[in-house]
């Protein structure tokens, strides 16, 4: 073989093998959720100064900010698809939320999808490398499993070894990718659903998820409000 084919066969075979590391590496695990804090009220402390050194005036003293750490104690967690290409409407989520809601925290994890899909997903690449063997080993392969004589359609992928080798390899990475991913985009606020791409199909808007946030925030003061006076 010269150059053109070895690099017309070796650059496939070497991107599958990088695929089936990636694909069989366990993930790393998850970091735990931080523990649910409940909002506490600021604490003044009285600072001693000499009078004739500072002069404090009413008008000028600040005031608390109404929305100054509203989100703390508070997580939002954003599960979405990594291969789908949503990582930057996360990350743009993400940062609209914490600039919003000051003191909140937002987690951002991949949404697997479903578990037939994730099986078929992991046989794609095994049946790649059949597909390689049979093409460039194919005359050891038949007699080995009882056919004496390949097929017709085996000469036919013989004659075009290097297209079918990388046919195979393209075709198969985006029956994979397709796959692998799930189309979700979900949101929950302290473990409760605030908003699903499944079910509505489409992805939120940023007023729009400000605003359900927002609400749901609000809901939780008043019950942790309710269930303090009760206890």
């Amino acid at each position: 073989m010269d150059r053109g084919q070895i690099l017309l066969l070796g650059l496939p075979l070497f991107l599958l093998c990088t695929d089936l590391v990636n694909l069989f590496t366990p993930p790393p695990p998850k970091p735990p959720p931080p523990p649910h804090r409940h909002p506490q009220p600021p604490q003044h402390h009285r600072h001693l100064h000499n009078p004739p050194e500072v002069l404090e005036f009413p008008s000028e003293v600040q005031k608390p900010s109404a929305v100054g750490g509203i989100g703390l104690g508070s997580t939002v967690v954003i599960n979405f698809c990594s291969s789908c290409s949503y990582r930057g409407t996360a990350v743009t989520m993400k940062k609209m939320l914490e600039t919003q809601f000051p003191g909140i925290d937002v987690v951002l994890a991949n949404y697997p999808p479903a578990l037939p899909k994730r099986i078929l997903g992991k046989l794609v690449p095994v049946a790649q490398i059949g597909v390689f063997a049979i093409i460039m080993a194919g005359e050891h392969i038949f007699p080995m499993v009882g056919i004496a004589v390949p097929p017709p359609w085996y000469y036919s992928l013989r004659a075009n070894r290097f297209g079918t080798i990388a046919s195979t390899w393209l075709l198969g990475n985006v029956f994979q990718s397709f796959l692998q991913s799930s189309g979700a985009f979900e949101i929950y606020c302290n473990d409760e659903p605030v908003f699903s791409k499944l079910k509505e199909g489409r992805f939120p808007g940023e007023i729009e998820l400000k605003d359900l946030i927002g609400r749901r925030l609000a809901n939780s003061r008043v019950t942790d409000g309710l269930g303090a006076m009760w206890s």
